[in-house]
């Protein structure tokens, strides 16, 4: 039956039956739906009022961490949307390095996103297809599909939107380094990983060649891993296991050329860890054979040799051969995001700043989560002055306790450093803080003006920091935004947010707030350090197995949960996999 038909029976049936007191019929089709509505009161003679509801188009671009936990997460049926991503499937980037080295195999990290939206009962659609050119202003977003998907990967189309989500996450960062892009290894998609993991095997046949020197053997079997982070340090493990325990099984005559390598530009590897952690990197590194140069900078890649500026060595310029390079030094900004943030003013940033409900700062319908993005958490003695004003209810110049404490919750949420630094100082009760600013006084006779109250609050910005580019942040944003999107009505109608302190009324939602449940770090030798909330550090054979667990429940689907752990097994049963396929 056509829509056309359904809607002349619907029209027939209220001409026929007029007892029929109110109905509205509701027929969805793609892309927004029709409502029939007849008042039984009418005489019969007058057809339905038929108007067409149209939804809002949500465009998402990217299908990492962010982009899938918000498809996963959203089930608001009033959105139409449009996944645009170059790559059709999510991958679970965490075991990358263990891909590297066949510990996992590649398709069982991978699931496809359409298998992902399939499953939502609201209108979601997927394009292959690569953005390159964001259009705030006209609300359009420039795309053109993969070279691979196209035959000649020329065509280019231009997609409307309502509300844009970015979620394309981020490219190594070079530092405009010469010869990075042209002589190093990646590790950032799964193609980065199968290409080392293949780069490895070839290595180990060409040096098994009887047409190279003991020197070439030394330098093809050398493989250098710049950044002391935690996939830099992961890889350099990953890689020091896969030789000793499978690969001079098969090449023992390689087993005395072979030497690992990591560069470090600071003092210290795993620096975003506690200094136990770091402190047992850096030894078991030392014991296992692996050469860890600190505050050792790149400033030059060729094909067979890298150069390094060793800090306090008069600026000497050191070579070192090599064979294979994994470069894992940080985050770049994606070539589309570097003109978006030109077009809005935000040339000079490095990733694109949001508030603290993940929208773009200047872009109301625009929201950007994960590795592109930092959120810009304003800062209380920016707002100093309508704070004040705000909580004086009396309008007496002065502010008492009982004011304060009014919005003290508010305050708290809107800005979360105020909470921090009250912990980090150990006291019990933001009204010590007011304390503090007014001298011996008892609590409930503390009144302050605005300039005592700027002196008590002088400091709590100092607390203020960055939250790191992990799948753990970017994971828990997708799933706010989502969250968001969910009750987008309702909290237009019912602000859930708090006090809005330059204006008047609520903000819509509560602000995005990280919880961080901990971090892991793998080093070889089925030994793994754990840093988990409330200070507590874990290093050993049971951090091993709680990241195995963790890991595997972390998975997208059951189907990549079986796989993984599969590959677990026939590790632990057979080894590593050395085909380089």
């Amino acid at each position: 039956m056509n829509s056309l038909s359904l809607f002349k029976r619907a029209s027939r049936c209220f001409d026929d039956y007029p007892s029929l007191a109110k109905l509205a019929v509701v027929c969805t089709i793609s892309g927004g739906c029709y409502v029939a509505y007849a008042d039984a009161n009418g005489t019969g003679g007058a057809p339905p009022v038929l108007e067409e509801i149209k939804k809002k188009k949500v465009v998402v671009l990217g299908t990492g961490w962010a982009g899938t936990s918000f498809l996963k997460k959203l089930n608001n049926p009033s959105y139409d949307v449009q996944v645009i991503s170059p790559r059709n499937y999510f991958a679970f980037t965490p075991l990358l390095p263990s891909v590297t080295c066949g510990t996992v195999e590649a398709r069982s990290i991978v699931e496809p996103i359409r298998s992902i939206v399939k499953k939502k009962s609201i209108d979601i659609s997927f394009w292959e297809a690569e953005c390159f050119k964001i259009e705030a202003e006209n609300k359009k977003v420039h795309c053109r599909p993969n070279s691979e998907s196209s035959k000649n990967g020329k065509e280019e189309f231009v997609v409307d939107y309502d509300y844009l989500i970015i979620a394309m996450g981020a490219r190594p960062n070079t530092f405009n380094t010469p010869g990075v892009v042209e002589n190093c290894n990646f590790l950032k998609e799964v193609e980065d990983a199968q290409q080392i993991r293949q780069s490895v095997i070839n290595s180990f046949e060409k040096a098994s060649l009887p047409t190279f020197s003991d020197e070439e053997r030394k330098r093809m079997l050398h493989f250098v891993v710049v950044g002391g982070g935690p996939t830099g340090v992961e890889f350099a493990a990953e890689l020091h296991d896969f030789v000793n325990e499978d690969l001079v099984k098969l090449y023992p005559a390689a087993k005395d050329f072979v030497k690992i390598t990591l560069l470090e530009a600071s003092d210290h590897i795993l620096n975003v860890f506690d200094k136990r952690i770091t402190a047992f990197a850096e030894e078991k590194f030392q014991r296992d054979g692996i050469d860890v140069k600190l505050g050792s900078m790149v400033v030059k890649v060729s094909d067979k040799e890298i150069s390094t500026k060793v800090r306090g060595n008069d600026g000497e310029i050191t070579t070192i051969p090599y064979g294979m390079v994994v470069w894992s030094t940080g985050n770049g900004t994606h070539p589309v995001i570097k003109d978006f943030m030109q077009q809005i003013g935000q040339s000079n940033r490095r990733a694109l700043a949001t508030d603290e409900w993940l929208r773009v700062e200047g872009c109301s319908t625009i929201y950007a989560l994960g590795d592109c993005a930092t959120v810009n958490q304003r800062k209380v003695m920016e707002d100093i002055a309508a704070i004040f004003k705000k909580a004086d209810k009396d309008n007496s110049g002065t502010l008492t306790v009982k004011e304060f404490r009014e919005v003290i919750k508010d305050i708290c949420e809107r800005y979360p450093q105020v909470e921090l630094y009250l912990k980090n100082k150990k006291m019990r009760d933001i009204v010590d803080l007011l304390k503090m600013a007014k001298g011996d006084v008892a609590k409930e006779a503390i009144e302050l003006n605005i300039e005592e109250f700027k002196k008590a609050l002088s400091e709590v910005d100092s607390q203020m920091k960055n939250l790191p580019a992990t799948a753990q942040v970017a994971a828990q944003q997708g799933t706010y935004l989502a969250n968001c999107f969910n009750r987008m009505e309702e909290a237009e109608k019912n602000p859930e947010g708090p006090i809005r302190f330059r204006e008047e009324g609520r903000h819509r939602f509560h602000p995005f707030r990280y919880k961080h449940f901990g971090q892991f770090a793998p080093l070889g030798g089925e030994q793994t350090a754990a840093q988990l909330p409330g200070d507590w550090v874990s290093i050993g054979q049971s951090s091993q197995w709680l990241w195995y667990s963790v890991y595997a429940s972390k998975l997208v689907s059951w189907r990549t949960r079986v796989l993984v752990i599969s590959d677990w097994t026939r590790r632990f049963i057979f080894g590593r996999d050395s085909s380089g396929i």
